[in-house]
């Protein structure tokens, strides 16, 4: 294996940047050690302090057919947990916050000040495109006394979801044109900085005024000027990426890519940034001082869900893994060409294969509905590798069995692989 190369000589190898991405994602140290370890919620809690401190934010989303990707993003760098301390972290006073980072994110309650320019700008109807601002003005202005009243509720009677307001309006129509007028004006408010939200168990929002939910001594934190807390976010997701072009440096935190591109260049001026080449890649990338790429040390697989930082960005999972990668969630069942909720299988340095999988709660199954080994693969190893994994999911999933279906090259030799274990 190819020694580590010195930073400064401002070249990369393509392993060493899959090296560097694997290591600031937390993926390339082993798992923390179980056995015999008393799993405290103190314990818990400072694991998943760390998670979020070295990844600086985690998606949420709604997709539930074998668990939703907040608890999936830690169960893949820590293994085991119990999913009502990382609920815990999130409520009032807690030491993380819901608003929109990557897509809606749980986030560091230290980074709110960073995020007060994006609040300012939702307050000014400045986000999305110009049709998508214009739209809101007008309906912020028709709703204007609505909104109002909405403000107050939350304000008289403390901390509701939108189907407990006393008039949500509710609206008949297809997906989001059936959002009641109620939960539009409370996510309004929520995008405006005005109530903060934390989800109840079954993912509904629940909303509040932000002094109650985030610590007085976050919101006495000065705000940056806007130009300070986009410098300063690109700079955590280049920590968090490990290596990263322009684009992938926006994304991370969904800044405007041209803004951004002039941002990274004033922080390459200032050191707070180097540029490096790396192989393969026809753009420039970035790094912080410092990083140095290291082999992984992780010899166990890793499950990594469609959601997970490490393959936000579909060309850079190209560019990294020469993985191609496509959420399939929304793609009529017919025309999928792996499955519904698709997750890669991590293994060292690179993704092996990728499994369709959903928990059959009824059941008490873990279904793998299709079985995929990437190209060039040895499926022998890419099985056993996966079936270690797969069961570390289903017992945390308190799942009893594992079932494997005929879909996909890889399943017959995981399907043998199981029966003989």
């Amino acid at each position: 294996m190819p020694g580590a190369r010195p930073q400064s000589s401002a070249q990369l190898s393509s392993r060493e940047a899959r090296w560097l991405a694997i290591a600031a994602q937390g993926l390339s140290a082993p798992r923390p050690a179980t056995v015999g370890v008393k799993h405290t919620p103190t314990r818990t809690k400072a694991q998943l302090l760390g998670v979020m401190g070295q990844l600086g934010t985690v998606q949420l989303d709604a997709v539930n057919v074998l668990a939703r990707t907040q608890f999936l993003v830690p169960f893949s760098r820590l293994g085991p947990y119990e999913p009502a301390v990382l609920r815990s972290l999130s409520g009032p006073q807690g030491s993380w916050f819901e608003y929109w980072g990557h897509a809606a994110s749980l986030l560091p309650v230290e980074l709110h000040p960073l995020f007060r320019w994006r609040m300012q700008r939702w307050r000014d109807d400045l986000v999305d495109s110009p049709k998508s601002q214009e739209r809101r003005r007008v309906w912020r202005g028709e709703h204007c006394a609505y909104i109002a009243s909405v403000l107050a509720e939350v304000t008289e009677r403390g901390a509701l979801a939108a189907s407990q307001l006393s008039d949500p309006r509710r609206q008949a129509g297809e997906w989001w044109d059936r959002r009641s007028t109620g939960r539009r004006a409370l996510e309004l408010l929520f995008g405006d900085g005005v109530l903060s939200a934390w989800r109840s168990p079954n993912f509904e929002r629940i909303y509040d005024l932000t002094e109650r939910v985030v610590p007085a001594t976050v919101l006495e934190m000065p705000t940056p000027a806007d130009e300070d807390s986009q410098k300063q976010l690109i700079v955590i997701a280049a920590r968090c990426l490990g290596v990263a072009t322009e684009l992938d440096l926006a994304d991370y935190f969904w800044l405007r890519p041209q803004r951004a591109r002039l941002l990274v260049a004033e922080l390459v001026g200032e050191g707070r940034l180097l540029q490096v080449a790396v192989e393969g890649w026809p753009q420039p990338a970035y790094t912080v001082p410092g990083a140095r790429p290291k082999a992984p040390k992780r010899a166990s697989a890793t499950l990594v869900s469609p959601f997970d930082s490490l393959i936000w960005t579909r060309p850079r999972t190209q560019r990294l893994f020469e993985f191609h990668y496509r959420i399939e969630i929304y793609v009529p069942g017919q025309l999928r060409t792996h499955g519904y909720y698709v997750m890669p299988l991590l293994l060292g340095d690179a993704l092996v294969a990728r499994f369709d999988l959903k928990s059959d709660r009824q059941g008490d199954a873990l279904l793998v509905v299709g079985a995929f080994a990437e190209p060039g693969q040895a499926t022998g190893a890419v099985a056993e590798a996966a079936l270690a994994e797969l069961h570390r999911l289903r017992e945390w999933l308190g799942l009893s069995s594992l079932l494997v279906g005929p879909k996909g090259d890889l399943a017959p030799r995981l399907t043998a692989l199981a029966r003989r274990r």
